[in-house]
Formats: structure tokens, sequence, C-alpha cells
């Protein structure tokens, strides 16, 4: 038992250390929809993404046939890679910083302060009491045929995601099942809600990643259920749970809504 609260502990310190870091999603300050084209960026009125602070312009992203290009105001150019295959371009001024991300082939560009705990220090995180009952061993069940779902995100854009596996477990006598969102050779990802969202928990849901399967079962550990990026800014594009992941009943595991000082973004 010490050994599990022990290292429960130090995921929760890792956690707070994320979210207190000057790359944390705190820190996000504006999320721009690019179009085709020239997009201005500066902090003049009107500009395509409008800083902050700094100079009224401070350059511009070309988006055309030759992919992303950053332009500064004082010559030269930068060629941008997007989040979607790893680690995107960053461009940086003062404390802010920006990159682009690809959602489903729309580019945005995330921006960000990275001096933003001098004015909003983090209020940290709070969880429910450590509960081995909500260590759950649940079935991974193959889907015949696999199922094929638009996941939707707080922007309101879809997803298509493919699943080919469910976690089959029971709760109080009750047989359900979440799907998930992602399987990868060193995690499995889900996204849920249950009848504490809204009320101690984040009213979209929270996140859950498991090791892979071994041998048909999956270990769900609900202690370690933790807010999606969009609990903390609305500046991030965070998948929903779909309906099939919606919990009939409360699960008083993980981490609870983020406190008012932490989502005052």
């Amino acid at each position: 038992m010490v050994n599990i609260l022990d290292d429960l502990k130090t995921w929760q310190a890792q956690r707070s250390a994320e979210l207190q870091g000057a790359d944390s999603w705190l820190g996000l300050c504006g999320l721009f929809w690019l179009e085709p084209g020239v997009n201005s960026v500066g902090s003049a009125p009107g500009a395509c993404v409008e800083l902050p602070s700094g100079p009224s312009h401070l350059g511009a992203i070309e988006w055309g046939e030759a992919g992303l290009r950053w332009f500064p105001a004082g010559g030269g150019m930068v060629e941008l890679q997007t989040d979607l295959a790893g680690q995107p371009t960053v461009i940086e001024y003062a404390n802010l910083a920006f990159f682009i991300v690809d959602r489903a082939g729309k580019l945005a560009v995330r921006l960000r302060d990275r001096a933003w705990a001098a004015s909003r220090p983090f209020a940290g995180l709070s969880y429910f009491d450590f509960d081995p009952a909500w260590q759950i061993e649940a079935q991974w069940l193959p889907l015949d045929p696999p199922l094929s779902m638009e996941v939707p995100n707080v922007s309101g854009e879809l997803k298509m995601v493919e699943v080919s596996h469910r976690a089959v477990f029971v709760v109080n006598g009750q047989s359900v099942s979440l799907l998930p969102m992602a399987v990868g050779p060193q995690e499995v990802f889900f996204v849920f809600r249950d009848h504490s969202s809204g009320r101690q928990t984040y009213g979209a849901g929270r996140f859950l990643k498991a090791a892979p399967a071994i041998n048909g079962q999956i270990t769900l550990d609900f202690n370690r259920a933790y807010n999606p990026p969009c609990a903390f800014t609305p500046f991030a594009t965070c998948p929903l749970p779909p309906p099939e992941n919606w919990l009939p009943f409360a699960v008083p595991a993980g981490e609870m809504k983020p406190r008012l000082g932490a989502a005052a973004v």
C-alpha cells in the first residue's frame, strides 16, 4: 500500500509541476484560426493573430502551396512545422511564444505567455482520497466489427476515431464499458464523464491513461483520472467523451475541479 500511495503522490507532484511551468496550459492567452494566404501577427487591432503586447506588426504567417512560413518584420523567413508530427516550431518574442496546431487540417496559432505565473499564481490541484476500490481490472474485449465514431471537441469540431476494443468492468453489480480514444504501444487513452461531472469534478469530463492490456485484461486506475487542458484554459481543443463513455454513477476518485485561481486564465 505504501508503494502504491508513494507512486500516486509522485504522479500528482509531476502533474502539479507541469501546470506550474512556463509552458503550462495556464499560460495560454490566445487561439487564432488561420486562413490560407497571409496572416498578420502583432498587437494592432484586427491583426489575424492579435498579441496582447509588443509591436503593432511583428510579422506574418504565410499558409500557401510552399507550406507554412514565418516572415518576421525585420526580414528573413522560417519554415514552420505544426504539432501534427510532434514538436511544432516555436516563435518567441519577449515573454510571448506561439506555434501552429493542426486539427484535422484546420490550422490555428496557439499563443502562450511564459510569464503568466507572475500575475496569476497557481492555486494547486485537489484530489479525492485514494481508494483502492477504484483500481479496476477490466476485460479488454474486441469489437467485431470495429467501430468508427465521430468524437467532438470543445470547439465543436469532429474527429473520426477507429475503435477496435472496449474495457468492460462491473461497479456495484452494474456492468459498464469504456471506449478508448487512442491505443498506442505505451498507453491506452480514455475520456469519460460520470455523475460527479459538473459537481465535484470538471463538467466536460476527465482523462484517464492506462497501460496496454495484457492477456485480455486492462487496469483502470481512476485514482489517476485527471482534468483535461480545457479545464484550465478556453484556448485548448480537448476531445469530449462520447455518449458511450458517460458512466451512470459517480467516480469519487482522481482529480477534482480546478480551484478558481487555477482556472482564471
